[in-house]
């Protein structure tokens, strides 16, 4: 239902768009691309530049990518690629980024990967990527922004004149628009 190539194409588009890496590096994971999810892992936790989320609604997505899901799931790689020592020290890395220090999946994490067992990557759920909300779709009929033309001042008195016409000598004190403007 993916393909990486869909992202290869997003992330041309924004080089830093780190929920692009994300979904990216899920997609070749599940191709058992190990070796490209974990550098699309990495350039995801890199792209957060030091935040502990991005919030992506400002680009019309609803959802927040977290540092520690992005190192759970580098994590999740590291596992397939039988590096568990690697997997273990992402994992502590995660607790840090974990907000309030709500461990529990983590601490669930490590005991998996101390017996060495899989870890299933986190994933943005299906729909809340690059699907705007109805009702900010709805509103994306098209808006004159700037109005109806209006005459704001003119030498003519009592001028109704509204549109554009190409300038031309005048008579002193007086004005006659061109056959065509009066159209």
């Amino acid at each position: 239902c993916f393909s990486p190539q869909a992202f290869d194409k997003t992330i041309e588009k924004d080089n830093s768009l780190a929920v692009g890496y994300f979904q990216r590096g899920f997609v070749h994971l599940q191709l058992e691309m190990y070796e490209e999810a974990l550098s699309d892992y990495h350039m995801a936790f890199n792209h957060l530049r030091q935040n502990p989320f991005i919030d992506y609604k400002q680009l019309g997505l609803r959802h927040i990518l977290c540092a520690w899901e992005v190192l759970y799931s580098t994590a999740a790689v590291q596992c397939h690629l039988q590096q568990w020592q690697e997997a273990r020290v992402t994992l502590e890395k995660a607790v840090v980024w974990r907000p309030e220090r709500r461990t529990a999946i983590l601490e669930l994490a490590l005991e998996r990967v101390q017996d060495h067992l899989f870890l299933e990557p986190m994933l943005v759920p299906l729909g809340e990527l690059f699907r705007p909300r109805k009702k900010e779709v709805e509103q994306l009929d098209s808006k004159d922004f700037l109005g109806k033309p209006k005459v704001i001042s003119s030498i003519i008195p009592n001028d109704e004149y509204i549109g554009f016409e190409p300038l031309r000598p005048q008579k002193q004190g007086f004005y006659e628009p061109s056959a065509n403007a009066l159209r």
